[in-house]
């Protein structure tokens, strides 16, 4: 590790981990989960009530920050901590998926990727020394190496060649990345084969990174698959490294992540749910716009402390059916919250050792909920 980071795992249970990760800008306890902050902005959420939903690190992303407003300008800021706010750890994704995912008439070289921007079609290039420059400028504590992914399914030659580009990329990324204050992670690719996960991490161990993450799933694959990918690749992982499972998921993905020995999350799930309406609770899903809320004094979920659980049902629905925005609001944050107790709940399960009756518990308070399947 190098200084001011640090990895301590407090208990394990079976697979899954109880930690802590160190940061030049402070502590978190592990499992964690991240908010996205795409653009510095966690959607619909000032960084002061992000902060009251009990997350301890925030992710945003080189891509998008490049395109807008401009790495100089978050740099000027004093990095993209300062520059909204945030007083704790931060992560910046790399921009690998954005790239594939969003930018119009991609084409992909051993150099990189060329691409059009999608905010104004002019043409940008993101390669793995020009990732490394952004996000030393953009200053998060946690770094991506660039990446190559790929939609799932995939034929097997397609998902070989962006893994071991991948890590090509990533041996670059290593030798461009100066900055002694921020962490580079790596990132293992493989699809949904186990062979291939497995060169992929082993390539990543020998070049030492302080950090591992899993690419390129939920992308397609399905939970099952996702989750058999995950048993095939965290055993081949150091055991005294953080390891980031990217941009997932459901709840119920993330307690199966767990199991299998991930520590660190994100997903825009529990801000783009809330602005649709959709909350999540331990007890089942709550979709406010059916009508079975429109007399429903009940908070969201009791014993909530988030400032969306001080109302009723019936006023949230209200506030959604009214147009206002102070609903999606309040059920982004609500949603926020939920995702903390869960991670919460997980690591105090593994401390307790009690971590599958745990899981199952809370599956079939999970499954059991008002709304689930009854339509928006």
């Amino acid at each position: 590790m190098q200084p001011g980071f640090a990895f301590e795992i407090a208990a394990t249970d079976g697979a899954a981990r109880a930690g802590t990760l160190t940061t030049p800008h402070g502590s978190v306890p592990t499992p964690l989960f991240m908010p996205v902050a795409t653009l510095a902005s966690v959607k619909g959420v000032d960084i002061g009530r992000v902060r009251e939903t009990g997350a301890g690190m925030v992710l945003s992303n080189a891509y998008h920050l490049h395109l807008r407003p401009g790495e100089a300008l978050v740099e000027a800021a004093g990095g993209v901590a300062a520059f909204m706010g945030w007083n704790g750890p931060t992560l910046t994704d790399s921009g690998g998926f954005q790239v594939f995912s969003l930018a119009q008439q991609v084409k992909v070289t051993e150099a990189g990727a060329f691409f059009r921007s999608h905010i104004d079609g002019r043409p940008v290039e993101f390669t793995p020394e020009n990732s490394m420059r952004i996000q030393e400028r953009i200053g998060a504590d946690v770094a991506m190496q660039m990446d190559h992914v790929v939609a799932l399914p995939a034929e097997r030659a397609v998902v070989e060649d962006a893994m071991r580009r991948s890590l090509r990329w990533a041996e670059r990324c290593r030798a461009a990345h100066t900055r002694a204050d921020q962490a580079l992670f790596g990132i293992v690719q493989g699809g949904l084969d186990p062979e291939l996960r497995q060169e992929s991490a082993a390539g990543l161990r020998a070049l030492g990174f302080p950090g591992y993450a899993v690419g390129g799933l939920s992308v397609g694959e399905g939970p099952e698959a996702m989750v058999a990918a995950l048993h095939a690749t965290t055993p081949h992982l150091p055991v005294d490294r953080p390891r980031y499972l990217m941009g997932v998921g459901q709840p119920e993905d993330i307690m199966a992540a767990v199991a299998a020995g991930i520590d660190m999350f994100d997903c825009v799930l529990p801000t783009r749910c809330g602005r649709n309406s959709l909350v999540y609770t331990f007890a089942g899903q709550v979709r406010l716009r059916n009508a079975r809320h429109a007399t429903d004094e009940r908070p969201l979920e009791e014993g909530c402390p988030c400032v969306a659980c001080g109302h009723g049902r019936r006023y949230l629905r209200h506030l959604f059916l009214a147009g206002e925005m102070l609903g999606p609001v309040l059920a982004s944050i609500h949603n926020l919250t939920f995702y903390q107790r869960l991670v919460a709940r997980l690591r105090e399960a593994i401390v307790s050792g009690s971590l599958p009756a745990v899981v199952a518990e809370l599956r079939r308070g999970m499954t059991a909920g008002d709304d689930r399947g009854t339509g928006p």
